[in-house]
């Protein structure tokens, strides 16, 4: 379970749709945080989304790290990484609801993990100055992500500090594990791909079907 430093509990007052997210990064600063503004939401779901979502919408980054990069980094603990982001309208409030689904592979330790949850509808932040990201959190305390862009919008900036997982698509107490921050686990920087590379994510065949067409 992550402990929500004193700051974040206060930025949660003001950030409620961003709270699981930010209850697992602890850098954020109650100063260097604010809800954006709708165009500036609007900006950044474009560049997640390269372009206009419609009414459903998808976004797929993958890194596999290579011996060198691990040969550098030899206390990360993650080999490979990919990250599914989606849009939806919500046939009730008529509003752009964003998801994330993450998929990952250990470095020393057999299996497939996953984890997913939600973005919300305006979960868009702007901290550390001028960099927008976006808050996606797992229920029930869970953690979750921040997801920057980097400037040419070609890469994915995962920051976490932990995050609920669970192995094989498996969401049950045996299975469920945590990716939690090491000194080389703290950021990930993946590349946007071809949305077919993240199918391995979606298990429900409608989405799937959906996805593919993209």
């Amino acid at each position: 379970m992550v402990h929500t430093p004193g700051a974040i509990m206060k930025l949660a007052l003001l950030l409620p749709l961003a709270v699981a997210a930010f209850a697992g990064v602890a850098h954020a600063d109650e100063d260097q945080v604010r809800e954006t503004t709708k165009a500036e939401a609007d900006a950044f779901t474009a560049r997640v989304y390269a372009g206009p979502t419609g009414d459903k919408a998808y976004a797929c980054f993958v890194r596999r790290y290579d011996a060198e990069h691990l040969a550098r980094h030899p206390k990360q603990k993650v080999a490979s990484m990919k990250l599914l982001i989606s849009a939806e309208t919500d046939k009730e409030d008529k509003q752009m609801h964003n998801s994330f689904r993450l998929g990952f592979r250990y470095r020393h330790r057999s299996g497939d993990f996953d984890s997913s949850g939600s973005c919300g509808s305006h979960a868009v932040l702007l901290s550390d100055g001028a960099e927008v990201r976006m808050g996606c959190g797992v229920d029930c305390e869970g953690g979750g992500i921040e997801v920057g862009l980097s400037k040419d919008n070609k890469s994915a900036i995962i920051r976490l500090v932990q995050i609920r997982v669970w192995q094989n698509n498996k969401p049950d107490d045996e299975a469920e594990h945590a990716l939690v921050a090491g000194a080389d686990d703290k950021i990930f920087r993946l590349d946007r791909t071809d949305t077919s590379e993240c199918a391995s994510l979606v298990t429900d065949r409608k989405e799937l079907a959906a996805l593919r067409h993209k």
